[in-house]
């Protein structure tokens, strides 16, 4: 049987009719925990929540639309009382050398994956300070500390969620309320499927590059390492947490990215310690 502090907690899950946040509504449901489900169609989302009519909760949300979001967010809370996780997943993925970018497409993804992140938070928030308890996740990538060749402007939407995140959680933490960004490497989703979307034209000179690389991104849709029931399980741990972390990587290569990158400023930070500290007014 689950203990109290786990039967007693409402989650709130962004994007849940596929991947990440749907696997893990699901664990939750069937651990007895109680869930608000959203999704743009919430007709993929009924089967998720039958069955469940005290503990799962159906909800229509676009991130992208305000009215949207606050209604959700107060139909969540009127319904259990209160919001104690938020798992800020909705987003997608955009292939594109950079000038090969369309600014409208760039433009929705940055509306979807910062700015419906950023509102979602925002409509949450004032329940948890009022309470003075609660924890938000928010699913960033490795992609949001290394950019590589054709997902530039999707790392672009996950480093500004690193840094909203980063912030957030020394503005909230006084307050009693935790903040962790996940990092995922590929996992067996439906990013790299049917949700991710490509650039009209492409430019051949990036062929080796971009090119490349969104050939291979798409070719190895279901092939992934990640395990997504894995990482949902990882995320209730990361919930169970006294003191839950404000990064993690999910999966090896994440993790391997990660430390790459780790090494490579910090060797840069040697070789050029001597100039970056000249810039300062001499003593």
């Amino acid at each position: 049987m689950a203990s109290d502090k786990n039967i007693s907690r409402v989650w709130f899950i962004t994007g849940s009719s596929t991947g990440f946040g749907r696997v893990l509504a699901e664990i939750l449901l069937k651990r007895g925990e109680r869930v608000a489900v959203t999704a743009r169609n919430p007709d993929q989302i009924q089967d998720l929540v039958a069955g469940y009519k005290d503990t799962g909760l159906a909800l229509p949300l676009d991130v992208t639309k305000p009215p949207q979001i606050e209604a959700a967010v107060a139909a969540a809370e009127k319904f259990f009382g209160r919001i104690h996780v938020l798992i800020n997943n909705a987003g997608y993925g955009y292939l594109a050398a950079v000038e090969e970018g369309e600014e409208a497409e760039v433009r929705a993804m940055f509306e979807a994956n910062f700015f419906g992140l950023t509102a979602v938070t925002k409509a949450v928030l004032p329940g948890m300070r009022a309470r003075r308890t609660g924890h938000i996740m928010n699913i960033s990538s490795i992609g949001g500390l290394v950019a590589n060749p054709s997902t530039g402007y999707y790392s672009a939407t996950k480093f500004a969620v690193e840094a909203i995140s980063e912030a957030l959680a020394k503005e909230v933490e006084p307050l009693g309320i935790r903040v962790t960004a996940i990092e995922p490497g590929p996992f067996r989703t439906d990013w790299a499927g049917r949700s991710l979307k490509v650039a009209k034209a492409s430019i051949p000179d990036y062929g080796d590059t971009a090119g490349a690389r969104s050939q291979q991104i798409s070719g190895r849709s279901g092939k992934q390492p990640g395990d997504p029931v894995r990482a949902a399980e990882a995320i209730i741990t990361i919930a169970d947490a006294d003191q839950p972390p404000r990064n993690i990587f999910f999966g090896k290569i994440a993790v391997d990215m990660a430390r790459e990158k780790l090494t490579y400023y910090s060797k840069t930070i040697d070789q050029w310690e001597a100039l970056s500290l000249g810039t300062d007014f001499p003593d």
